[in-house]
């Protein structure tokens, strides 16, 4: 249950992850939710022609005589949800507007530019007899009936809800957000707004926690600060409303790390309690005898950020039928890197791209562990492997991208 690695805790932790329970909400309440079954199409989109441009509706072969101005006679007009009722014969034309229904018989827009209108006739000069085929959307264009617009296990953004509304649905089924509360540890936390004393900091790692969870797909709620007190861990956590407890802090084996022995009250089980990871080697994961899981997270704010993005995300994306790994990228280092040691490490970094196109990442000089300021300026973590030898500038390393807004 110690030093075991990263991906050997990522696979424990989705191994107890909740079975998903779906349910079903209106589209309005829908962003960032996990869609638990496929959406199909019910009808084609757009369900008939329909003109893409302002101008008139025709027939191909009223184009066909050769004079120089071409007279046809205007017999009505369709627009956006007015469809023209009847026929269109050879040498007649339909107002039409962007989007309405092609009238019986038409196979031709002829644009509003090309055409002088005058007592119910158009004349149409040279510029107009050769009608683009671009200016009709055809029937099914968009999308066939029983076409499969989404599928399930997409996480829903607005271009996704966007298409379940064209497709006519009004409600749409998705996975339960998992429900996950976050309490900070230690004597030396005060929280922001509060009066630290001269040994006391602000507490700043749950502002980020609570924003990812949400971000991620899971419901969350803060339960505060308590101190480096056994009991008070024990009294905060006891009867927790939930489906994930994350600690931050008293997650190592000093004297004052006290949250393990207080779970360990509520019957804590372990599955592990270190990973061979830098930063981040005090994180544990377990389950009470209630079965409420236990994440443990490192108090310093970039271990624990590090180790919510590698273990507590695959979490909560298990918990909503998620499966994929996390998304690796490759870019050139623009920096020396150093010799990795025997714990897989992440190192904070900025991506960019270079004129040529190519991506390329850039570590920060200090990587110390308590830095917020570091973390706030980086967009992803470069891995290095477990013993990875000193690399060059100009090494090809794996990224992962951080879920930045």
């Amino acid at each position: 249950m110690k030093n075991i690695t990263v991906d050997d805790a990522i696979n424990r932790v989705r191994a107890r992850a909740l079975a998903p329970v779906v349910e079903t909400v209106v589209l309005a309440k829908g962003p960032g939710r996990v869609l638990a079954s496929d959406v199909a199409a019910t009808r084609d989109q757009p369900p008939f022609n329909a003109s893409a441009m302002d101008g008139y509706a025709v027939r191909r072969d009223s184009l066909l005589p050769k004079a120089k101005t071409l007279t046809l006679h205007v017999v009505g007009e369709s627009s956006a949800g007015r469809a023209y009722p009847g026929g269109v014969a050879v040498g007649e034309a339909v107002r039409i507007f962007t989007g309405a229904p092609m009238p019986a018989g038409c196979d031709a827009i002829i644009i509003q530019e090309h055409v002088t209108r005058r007592d119910g006739v158009i004349d149409i000069g040279p510029e107009g007899r050769h009608p683009l085929q671009g200016h009709i959307r055809r029937a099914g264009q968009d999308f066939r009936a029983g076409d499969i617009l989404l599928e399930a296990g997409v996480r829903l953004d607005p271009w996704w809800l966007s298409l379940a509304a064209a497709a006519g649905r009004d409600r749409l089924d998705v996975h339960r957000r998992p429900k996950i509360v976050v309490l900070c540890t230690g004597d030396e936390l005060v929280l922001p707004g509060e009066k630290p004393k001269a040994d006391q900091i602000y507490e700043s790692a749950s502002h980020a926690l609570i924003a990812l969870i949400k971000q991620w797909g899971g419901k969350a709620r803060y339960l505060g600060v308590r101190a480096d007190d056994a009991k008070a861990i024990q009294k905060a956590l006891k009867g927790a409303d939930a489906d994930l407890i994350v600690t931050v802090g008293g997650a190592s084996v000093g004297d004052y790390d006290l949250v393990k022995p207080a779970l360990q009250k509520l019957g804590l089980s372990l599955d592990f309690e270190s990973v061979a990871v830098r930063p981040g080697k005090p994180t544990s994961f377990g389950v009470l005898t209630n079965g409420i899981r236990v994440l443990g997270l490192p108090g310093n704010p970039a271990s624990a950020f590090v180790t919510a993005q590698l273990f507590l995300k695959p979490w909560i994306e298990s918990s909503l039928g998620m499966t994929q790994a996390p998304a690796f990228i490759t870019a050139i280092s623009q920096t020396p890197l150093p010799a990795a040691g025997p714990r897989e490490a992440y190192l904070r970094a900025h991506l960019s791209c270079s004129q040529q196109g190519q991506l390329q990442v850039t570590a920060f000089d200090d990587q110390d562990s308590s830095l917020v300021s570091v973390f706030a300026r980086a967009d992803v973590l470069i891995r290095l492997p477990a013993n990875a030898p000193s690399q060059k500038a100009g090494a090809r390393v794996d990224v992962l991208p951080l879920d930045r807004l």
